[in-house]
């Protein structure tokens, strides 16, 4: 099949979606990428690319083709706006020019935040005569307000409106958790068109025994139990409950590692000085070819979630790479997400927002053997593998692909 992706975000920047591109590719498929100038999480254009730098280049041989953007900057709400709606006009203008003379049979759309990644790819749908596919991973309006980004109902309404409309022009609705069927329904989504398909771990992302001289090493503690955090460092990532938490157990030989960036970096460092946590590091981002590395320093992983009813529907995609690399974790999520981490054995979750428990899930599991964790991780990968594996997941998208392109005939 020629499918064409449409994703505001990917390589070089560490989205899912260029896993999904890669494996497709794989597989025979003829994939072209339609996508922004690289610049997320820092906000700042990365090095060698620029408005009129760039614009087509390839990754493992699949044609990259980029429109212009303007950056994130500081990630203030009017800098997210205008980095939104210029992707949607960018790529509503330049695209059909640029893809001209390509036939498509596919497209697929990744949408993470923001939804008006739709616009685009409904526009190459309709001038392709090509079956749209749109991958909710964010669920809008309700995680604008959930983050605070957006608290004015007239623009949740407007919001939700251009959701709807969105969801109409689609042909498949992938979810990325059985807890976003119901919303999207809701929005205005046809249950029939509906299909879960949940994030994966890069191949990357395996247990992993490091020798005894790694540099990794030299980052993480060597004694005492090392709580680990990987991710982007927001507002939906409740990191006021790990604050409280480390400061609960302020007194035990127990280090908090994270491991990410984000708009709430510079808060999490004052908070950390403010309250002389020297047992809470912050070593900012890495890439995602050494994170395994760094998991396998950690006692255990830790993802957490704000308390919204929006975040209970979610399934964090850290928590598939927790999983895939055989790690115990530790949650301080609701709903779906805290349902995997139970359902997989591979540790321990409590109510969103409950510092006090999340410190007594950490001080238990520090408690255990190392045996005991160690059977953990084995249930986190075997839950892995059986519920989140990449070729089978690949496999079934192959399969909703080529159902609707013969509908489309």
């Amino acid at each position: 099949m020629r499918i064409l992706i449409v994703t505001q975000y990917f390589w070089p920047e560490n989205f899912r979606i260029t896993d999904l591109a890669i494996a497709l590719k794989d597989k025979g498929h003829e994939v072209t990428v339609l996508t922004g100038m690289p610049n997320y999480p820092a906000g700042k254009l990365y090095d060698g690319y620029s408005w009129w730098k760039n614009r087509r280049e390839t990754m493992q041989t699949i044609p990259i083709v980029r429109v212009p953007l303007f950056v994130r900057r500081e990630s203030r709400s009017w800098q997210l706006v205008l980095n939104y709606c210029s992707f949607v006009f960018f790529a509503c203008l330049l695209a059909p020019w640029l893809l001209r003379k390509q036939p498509f049979e596919v497209i697929f759309t990744y949408e993470v935040s923001p939804v008006t990644v739709g616009i685009p790819a409904i526009l190459m749908s309709r001038l392709k005569n090509a079956p749209m596919f749109f991958w909710v991973q964010d669920l809008w309006p309700e995680t604008l307000f959930a983050t605070g980004a957006v608290k004015s109902p007239r623009i949740l309404s407007a919001v939700g409106l251009m959701v709807k409309k969105i969801y109409q022009g689609c042909d498949r609705i992938l979810v990325q958790s059985q807890g976003f069927v119901e919303p999207a329904v809701a929005a205005g989504a046809e249950r029939e068109k509906i299909k879960y398909f949940p994030n994966w771990a890069e191949s990357l992302y395996q247990p992993k025994e490091l020798e005894p001289s790694a540099e990794e090493r030299l980052e993480i503690p060597s004694a005492g139990f090392v709580m680990m955090f990987a991710g982007n460092l927001g507002a939906a990532q409740s990191l006021d409950t790990i604050v409280s938490a480390a400061e609960l157990l302020k007194e035990e030989n127990i280090h908090w590692v994270f491991l990410g960036d984000g708009r709430r970096r510079g808060w999490l460092q004052s908070e950390v000085d403010n309250k002389q946590l020297d047992k809470v590091y912050l070593l900012g981002s890495r890439p995602m070819e050494m994170m395994s590395a760094y998991f396998s320093l950690a006692d255990a992983l830790l993802v957490t979630l704000r308390d919204d009813p929006v975040m209970a529907t979610t399934i964090p995609s850290k928590v598939q790479s927790y999983l895939a690399c055989g790690r115990p974790v530790i949650g301080a999520l609701n709903g779906t997400g805290a349902k995997v981490v139970l359902e997989s054995g591979a540790g321990y979750c409590v109510a969103s927002g409950d510092a006090k428990g999340l410190a007594q899930a950490v001080l238990k599991m520090s408690q255990l053997s190392d045996a005991e964790r160690d059977e953990m991780g084995l249930s986190a990968h075997r839950y892995y593998k059986k519920n989140f594996d990449r070729d089978m997941l690949v496999n079934q998208l192959e399969e909703w692909m080529r159902s609707s392109c013969g509908e489309n005939q």
